[in-house]
């Protein structure tokens, strides 16, 4: 039940349900209402097809490879280490959100739904870094069930926020966003220093 927990927390923060929805209001805000509910119902589907699908291929993939799960662990581990420092220092990077030319194309598509809310905001490489990491933790179907399961939950919650986009950007305003990104950035340099560390411990104990 705590991996569980610990993993729900690592997906909830990595893909930033809070902070994406701002970003979508942003972007969508010349949408018509139609229009921007299909992008986020769109983009949650294609965002959650490539998470479940890193999830059940990592193992096979890490192995085709010849990467041990120690090594990808630590490898995982630096990366949302880098990620928690964009969100405690409030800096948008590649690593999370989307580049400033990036996103000025995003300003002037119709249809923003595979690019960029699915990929990188929601399924961004930090998210499917964790996705691949989470499957390391399957042992057997009702482990990996319930891994696929909290992968549906989070995406269940990036959907409500984008439904909501518009309420949450005008209520928390640009500085509540931040706040609460600085929080979730704490806990998650925490949590990636507890992959690295587990890493190492499993790398010299094989």
């Amino acid at each position: 039940m705590d991996s569980l927990l610990n993993t729900f927390v690592v997906l909830f923060i990595v893909t930033d349900p809070v902070g994406v929805a701002v970003i979508f209001a942003a972007l969508s805000h010349r949408h018509p209402e139609a229009a921007w509910r299909r992008m986020a119902v769109t983009a949650v589907l294609l965002a959650t097809a490539i998470l479940v699908s890193f999830f059940l291929m990592g193992a096979g993939l890490l192995e085709t490879l010849g990467i041990t799960l120690p090594a990808f662990r630590i490898a995982g581990g630096v990366l949302l280490f880098l990620i928690a420092i964009d969100m405690v220092v409030v800096r948008q990077s590649g690593l999370r959100a989307t580049t400033s030319g990036e996103q000025t194309e995003a300003e002037q598509k119709a249809d923003i739904s595979v690019f960029p809310l699915a990929f990188p905001l929601i399924a961004g490489p930090g998210a499917m870094t964790t996705a691949l990491l989470m499957s390391g933790q399957s042992n057997g179907f009702p482990a990996a069930f319930g891994l696929i399961g909290i992968i549906c939950l989070v995406m269940a919650v990036m959907l409500a926020s984008l439904l909501f986009a518009a309420t949450i950007a005008h209520r928390l305003g640009e500085t509540g966003a931040n706040v609460i990104s600085r929080l979730l950035g704490l806990i998650l340099a925490a949590l990636a220093v507890q992959y690295i560390l587990d890493g190492i411990k499993q790398g010299l104990l094989t």
